[in-house]
């Protein structure tokens, strides 16, 4: 027999010993055991006739019930249990095989039990309700023959099998049902966990993007008016720059905290990301939203230590009313909000501005304007002028700045300063910069010597090997770099200062001139000048404006001056539109001039004749000598 073979252990209990011989007759080996296991298969139907396993029996026998029941005991200590037991009923002078039954069912209760009488003092459904359950329940009357108790024993011992695996299968499935069980609680569980975590903003444990959309959706859809405000802090780039990116995260848990409780069980705060936060507010008015928003300004203007850095906080707002059960997009109404921070942003910083259509209708108009810039250079739209830069003391022509326009046959003239901020804000400045720079360098080789100042946007500056592009340019031109002057505002070099710095220096090392545009209105303007590779300094005209009204402009005028000759710079006057001006720049010291008083920008061929001609048109109405009419 193999060793995986069933084996079924046998309890015979009778208290005659030739009962127990005709047993061990029955079980003798006989040729015809496998017709016997298909005469078992055609009584119980848990076998398939010619396809039951082979099977093995032992037999255990024993005399008495008392002895039956012990017996049953140590198997089932044993873990060796009984498939089938054979019960006589009389056995005196001990227990009948009625309580012998019983006990032994009390033990083990999936034993096959088979009451083998003659005569019994108790029926059948007597000996059931102890003994019971009737499937588990057999009798054979005496005398028996060899095949009825063998074929019995095969059929039972077969069916205890089965239930046998049946109960482990079942066992098996229960363990399985149950780690299932505990792997959807815990499933459950991480599903809670993960919607809380989807809907927190890990720094601040507010509210993220996702919770403040569908909280703005549900708000939407119900009766009443509301407000969405969208809040965003004043200049926290220099904070985060400057002092770090853990003064920065602490400074918006800071305000996040303020906001919550400023706002209070009237309204949701949520984190939208970076700096910016949203709030909904329960409010029935605009005006009452604006006042609102202006509490909450107040509020985050608040002079705060964060890691011991004393910081001002300082945040601007655009509100917008939302009437109720409309069914409004919400993205539309945070949108709108966005276009009010903005407007807000373009106020002077620490504002509240309410949304209004005429908001929405600049977008629109941005939109057109920057559809009709996508074809105006292969329309031939653009206009490249150039006014003279002119030395103070030969008041010879010393370079041009090109200057950009723009004649939109839809719109009319539009100024740089509607249509560049547009561009800057998706790539057609690149396209732009570089028609601009072609044109420019194009004109260089008409001029005897002069230079061309060129205007760059931040993001021009920060293109990926600007260097290497501004040098194939001039290769390509046939022109030496220090006839180009690279112009680039504070506003450019300061998101970055090691990487602008680096890339100053290597424009620089090529050859090129720079020049630092709008001198005077950065955040830390000697720090620049001091840190990076400058040829010039631009005066902004502001500055040249307020001279005459305001001594404190004509001081930073004549300090501007003065450290640029300290540091061997040169300094551009701009906005020169009077006499006046011209005089007091050159007793100053100014080394440049350039205005309208000098000449209002010109087209290419008028700025040709006058690099030829050293001539410009308000020459003559300056003395060579400064101080003289």
């Amino acid at each position: 027999m193999e060793p995986n073979d069933p084996v079924a252990r046998v309890l015979i209990v009778d208290d005659d010993p030739a009962v127990h011989d005709s047993y061990r007759m029955s079980f003798a080996p006989a040729d015809d055991a496998a017709q016997l296991a298909d005469l078992a298969a055609e009584l119980f139907d848990d076998v398939t006739p010619g396809d039951t396993p082979p099977l093995a029996m032992t037999f255990d026998h024993v005399h008495q019930g008392n002895e039956a029941v012990a017996a049953v005991e140590r198997a089932v200590r044993d873990d060796r249990r009984f498939a089938v037991a054979f019960i006589d009923v009389r056995m005196p002078p001990g227990i009948d095989g009625r309580e012998t039954a019983r006990r032994i069912r009390a033990i083990d209760p999936d034993v096959q039990i088979v009451i083998v009488t003659g005569y019994s003092d108790f029926s059948p459904a007597q000996i059931a309700r102890v003994a019971g359950p009737p499937d588990r329940l057999f009798y054979i009357a005496k005398p028996f023959t060899a095949e009825e108790v063998v074929q019995t024993a095969t059929a039972l011992s077969h069916r205890w099998l089965a239930d046998r695996e049946l109960a482990r299968t079942r066992a098996a499935l229960a363990t399985k049902i149950e780690e299932l069980e505990d792997q959807a609680r815990e499933l459950a569980a991480n599903e809670s966990k993960a919607i809380r975590l989807a809907n927190r903003d890990p720094l601040t444990g507010a509210p993220n993007r996702l919770a403040f959309l569908r909280n703005l959706s549900e708000q939407a859809r119900r009766p009443g008016a509301f407000a969405m405000a969208m809040i965003d802090l004043d200049r926290f780039k220099l904070i985060n720059d400057t002092l770090g990116h853990l003064v920065g995260d602490e400074l918006i848990r800071t305000i996040c905290a303020i906001l919550i409780d400023r706002t209070g069980d009237h309204g949701f705060v949520a984190r939208l990301g970076g700096d910016e936060f949203g709030v909904l507010l329960h409010v029935d008015t605009a005006d009452a939203a604006v006042m609102r928003c202006e509490r909450l300004v107040r509020a985050c203007s608040a002079d705060l230590q964060v890691f011991g850095h004393p910081i001002h906080g300082a945040a601007s707002i655009g509100v917008v009313m939302v009437a109720g059960d409309t069914g409004r997009d919400p993205v539309d109404v945070m949108r709108r909000a966005d276009l009010a921070l903005n407007e807000a942003k373009r106020s002077g910083r620490g504002v509240v501005r309410l949304f209004d259509d005429s908001m929405d209708e600049s977008i629109r108009f941005r939109r057109r304007v920057e559809e009709g810039l996508t074809q105006a250079i292969a329309k031939q739209e653009l206009a490249l002028l150039y006014q003279p830069i002119v030395a103070q003391g030969t008041l010879d022509i010393v370079g041009f700045e090109g200057l950009l326009r723009w004649n939109s046959p839809d719109h009319g003239a539009i100024g740089p300063a509607t249509f560049v901020p547009i561009a800057e804000e998706s790539n057609l400045i690149h396209d732009l910069g570089d028609w601009v720079l072609d044109s420019a360098l194009a004109m260089l080789a008409d001029w005897p010597s002069q230079y061309v100042s060129v205007n760059f946007s931040p993001r021009q500056f920060r293109r990926q090997n600007f260097v290497g592009h501004l040098v194939e340019k001039v290769q390509r031109a046939g022109i030496a770099p220090d006839r180009l002057q690279i112009e680039i505002t504070e506003t450019a070099i300061f998101d970055d200062a090691e990487r602008a710095a680096d890339t100053l220096y290597r424009l620089r090392q090529m050859g090129f001139r720079i020049a630092l545009d709008d001198f005077g209105t950065g955040y830390s303007s000697l720090y620049n000048i001091r840190k990076f590779a400058l040829d010039c300094l631009k005066i902004d005209r502001s500055f040249i404006d307020g001279m005459g009204r305001e001594r404190e402009s004509a001081a930073i005028v004549h300090s501007i001056i003065h450290l640029a000759r300290a540091l061997r710079l040169e300094v551009v006057a701009e906005g020169v539109e009077t006499e006046q001006q011209v005089q007091a720049l050159r007793l100053a010291g100014c080394s440049h001039l350039q205005g309208y008083f000098l000449s209002r920008p010109v087209d290419g061929a008028a700025a040709t004749d006058m690099a030829r001609s050293g001539a410009w048109p308000g020459q003559a109405r300056i003395s060579a000598e400064p101080g003289r009419a």
